[in-house]
C-alpha cells in the first residue's frame, strides 16, 4: 500500500471515529436490554434499535412534549398497562419490545402499521384504516423503515 493511500485510510478512520461519540456504559446497558428483549419477544433487534434511536436518541431520561418517557418513549398508559417504571431502562425496553410485538401480531406482520400504531396509537391507525396522515407519524414510520430497510421482516421466523 502506498504511503499516501495509507495516510488517507488513517485519516478516514479518524473522521469516522469522530462522527460517532464513544458509547457510554448507560448506552451499552441499553443496547444489551434491546438485544435481550427483542430476541425474547421475537422482534428484530435492528427494529427496536431504530425505535430507540428515533424516539430517545438512547437517552433513558428522555421525556417528550406529549409525556412519553424513556428509551422507547412509552406513554404513561402503556407503562401502566405493563406495570413498569418507564424511567428504568430495563423495564422500558422490556415493555416497549413486548408492546411492539403485540402490535406486529395485531397488524399481521405489517411493519408499517405496527410502527404507526406504536407512534399514534392503535385506535388512530384502526380509524384511519392504515397509516394516519399525521406528519409526526408518517415521518416516524418513514425514518424507521429507512433505518432498517423497508424489506426487513417484522418478526423473526
Amino acid at each position: 500500500m502506498s504511503r499516501h493511500l495509507c495516510l488517507a485510510v488513517v485519516a478516514c478512520a479518524a473522521l469516522c471515529c469522530q462522527a460517532q461519540p464513544p458509547r457510554t456504559p448507560a448506552r451499552l446497558e441499553a443496547e444489551y436490554y434491546v438485544a435481550v428483549y427483542a430476541r425474547h419477544y421475537g422482534v428484530p433487534i435492528a427494529l427496536v434499535q431504530a425505535i430507540v434511536q428515533q424516539e430517545s436518541g438512547w437517552q433513558a431520561c428522555a421525556v417528550s412534549r406529549k409525556g412519553a418517557v424513556g428509551l422507547m418513549q412509552l406513554m404513561p398508559e402503556v407503562a401502566q398497562q405493563f406495570g413498569v417504571d418507564p424511567y428504568d431502562p430495563k423495564q422500558n425496553v422490556q415493555a416497549g419490545s413486548k408492546y411492539l410485538k403485540q402490535l406486529i401480531t395485531r397488524y399481521k406482520g405489517d411493519t408499517k402499521l405496527a410502527l404507526a400504531a406504536y407512534n399514534a396509537g392503535p385506535a388512530v391507525v384502526d380509524a384511519a384504516g392504515g397509516v394516519p396522515a399525521i406528519p409526526e407519524t408518517t415521518a416516524f414510520v418513514g425514518a424507521i423503515l429507512k433505518e432498517i430497510g423497508s424489506n426487513a421482516p417484522a418478526s423473526r421466523p
